[in-house]
């Protein structure tokens, strides 16, 4: 990944990410996570897919069910830079955790865990940041092991 890219352009470039990079195709969001931003994205690995129940993806990937990957995926972007620092600032200053508003107008709660940042989730899952603070030309990107779902 290269500070200098976008979102986008680095996670095409991602071993681990084949399967977010060809949900945010069918959704049709190269254009907006590729325009200046900045946004924090909360970037779900292969393995955090494949841990969905069998068959999500490839529902969630039918023309049919546009808007539902749209609102699952714009679920992980948070408007802004927010870096892992910054993060951990506003959990602190919470009490033990941050309400962050989503692009999708839901709402991720950070909370820390065992000294990692964990979201949970509209539904009560909880996905732990494994890799923060990737930094790209339009935002951050913060590496899950959990698709995190609205409500």
């Amino acid at each position: 990944m290269y500070a200098s890219r976008t979102i986008v352009a680095n996670a095409v470039n991602s071993r681990d990410h084949t399967t977010l990079v060809a949900a945010v195709k069918a959704a049709g969001l190269v254009e907006t996570l590729s325009g200046p931003g900045p946004f924090t994205v909360f970037a779900p690995t292969n393995a955090a897919f494949a841990k969905l129940p069998a068959g999500t993806v490839d529902t969630l990937l039918q023309p049919a069910n546009l808007a539902t990957l749209q609102s699952v995926l714009t679920y992980h972007v948070v408007p802004g830079r927010v870096t892992a620092q910054d993060l951990m600032g506003l959990i602190r200053a919470g009490g033990g955790q941050a309400r962050l508003t989503t692009v999708q107008g839901g709402t991720l709660t950070a909370r820390m865990m065992g000294g990692q940042v964990v979201l949970v989730d509209a539904r009560g899952g909880m996905a732990r940041v494994t890799q923060a603070n990737v930094m790209q030309s339009n935002g951050v990107i913060h590496v899950t092991d959990t698709v995190s779902m609205p409500g």
